[in-house]
């Protein structure tokens, strides 16, 4: 007869329960003590570990479950990620002949002269925007069509000669291949339903980065120097402990910018995408914008129609109040709407500094400058553009590279852990491992509980699509627990 397990202790983990050290290898039934049928394919066997108590265990559980089922989708979000990242140097050398012009000059044509070209080239549509072009980039003007929704028909023209040089469909001011490769990475061109992908991953990044952080830190118990913690380790054989080793070390010299970047991610989701943005008004910190609207008695005011060839007085009113660097200048549809000029420097530092302008008298009416935007609307900009490899330009790109090949290497040796610690002979039920027994959960102080359930709900309200989940994975795995507990409790009495 076996001997009946202890209340309150750790129900022994099987085979893969260990993939962080965080359990002890069981025997398998009918072996009275000895380890057969726990070898590894790589031949190498289960140490003894530490026996956790439930807050380890559940972690391990946790960390788990989420690097199996989640894991796919980062590793997704990587790849695709990795392909974005050079975008500015793919559109150069697929589009070169409408981004780039051939000679530079010592002046350039009027602004309305550029717009007037494209037009010619595009005389269907609605003047949307323009983007005067300098150095050796060209002028972008964007047309609107019913037919396209958020795309627009944008035509390149030589600031220089005032000739046009093509036409693309973009999206944003992004070329056909940047925003295929954008919606790659957010959707997988798959619209609305593609969105949960991304979601999911920039929701579970965090909880894995972090989980993973706790789990070494833990594991490294009594040996805590900075090279056991920041470096594999190379003295290792040949198994789960060499690729643990470099699964977590690589973890955590990954680990700020992978959180920087499910932060950052999570700012675009469906969900809590939304959330962030009502708490951003909710705060008033959402991005400051001018006021367009002209007031009663200005003298644009009476006009139908907008002449574009009033955009050159725009742009020098912009220019002499300040607001220099390249622009995007929004062409109003009406008189009794103000033209706006935005700074769009993406690089640090950042430019956003906005004016308003009245085209019937060249007169700035309103003005924000990017010192005065608020501080979260400040860092969610600065986010956003490191996110997309802008912000600190080629180092940007190389740093996020390294990030998604950093992130693909840690995904492969989580699956190769499991791989490593599947069990060979016995319990072929533990290839997906065992949760924390019933009694595991005993073992954390009540306030803890208490706690842990307040977070898991305010995380479901603010990332449904990582608390939610959560919640489910928790209230399954105690369940399961609880049941095996049962079951191994009545063999035991039976036995």
């Amino acid at each position: 007869m076996r001997p009946a397990r202890v209340p309150g202790t750790a129900h022994p983990a099987r085979g893969i329960n260990d993939i962080h050290g965080l359990g002890t290898a069981q025997p398998a039934r009918g072996s009275r003590g000895r380890s057969r049928g726990h070898g590894h394919r790589d031949g190498t066997t289960a140490a003894p570990a530490r026996r956790p108590g439930g807050f380890g265990a559940l972690l391990a559980r946790l960390h788990f479950y989420a690097g199996i089922l989640v894991a796919p989708f980062l590793l997704v979000a990587a790849v695709t990620g990795l392909l974005y990242t050079f975008t500015p140097q793919l559109d150069s050398l697929v589009y070169g002949k409408e981004l780039h012009v051939a000679h530079t000059g010592d002046s350039t044509v009027p602004l309305s002269r550029q717009v007037a070209a494209a037009r010619a080239e595009h005389p269907k549509g609605t003047l949307t925007a323009a983007r005067p072009g300098s150095g050796g980039d060209t002028t972008q003007v964007d047309f609107s069509l019913p037919e396209l929704g958020e795309r627009t028909h944008t035509v390149y023209v030589d600031p220089y000669t005032g000739k046009t040089k093509g036409q693309l469909t973009t999206w944003y001011a992004e070329t056909p291949l940047t925003t295929w490769l954008d919606a790659l990475h957010r959707n997988l061109n798959l619209g609305t339903v593609g969105r949960y992908y991304s979601e999911i991953a920039a929701s579970w990044l965090w909880v894995l980065v972090l989980g993973g952080l706790v789990l070494w830190w833990r594991r490294r118990h009594g040996k805590r120097t900075a090279r056991r913690l920041l470096l594999p380790d190379r003295t290792a054989k040949r198994g789960v402990r060499r690729t643990r080793s470099w699964h977590a070390a690589t973890g955590l010299w990954l680990s700020i910018g992978l959180l920087g970047l499910s932060a950052t991610g999570l700012t675009w989701s469906r969900y809590a995408g939304a959330n962030f943005g009502e708490a951003l008004d909710a705060l008033h910190s959402h991005t400051p914008a001018v006021a367009t609207s002209l007031t009663t008695g200005t003298k644009g005011t009476g006009a139908k129609s907008v002449d574009p060839a009033a955009i050159d007085g725009v742009l020098k009113a912009a220019r002499a109040d300040g607001v220099g660097g390249p622009v995007a200048i929004a062409v109003p549809q009406d008189g009794a709407t103000a033209w706006t000029v935005t700074q769009t420097r993406n690089l640090w530092p950042v430019g956003r500094d906005s004016v308003a302008v009245d085209a019937a008298t060249d007169r700035v009416t309103d003005r924000v400058d990017f010192a005065d935007w608020p501080v979260m609307a400040k860092l969610t900009r600065w986010g956003i553009n490191a996110h997309m490899g802008t912000l600190f330009g080629l180092v940007n790109q190389i740093l996020l590279a390294l990030l998604a090949v950093g992130l693909i290497c840690v995904t492969i040796w989580g699956y190769r852990m499991w791989w490593q610690r599947r069990p060979t002979r016995s319990d072929r039920r533990a290839l997906l491992g065992t949760p924390p027994a019933r009694g595991a959960w005993r073992t954390l102080p009540s306030w803890t509980v208490a706690v842990g359930i307040v977070v898991v709900a305010v995380v479901g309200w603010v990332i449904p699509l990582c608390g939610i989940p959560l919640a489910a994975f928790l209230a399954v795995d105690l369940a399961v627990g609880a049941l095996r507990s049962r079951r191994t409790a009545g063999s035991t009495s039976t036995g």
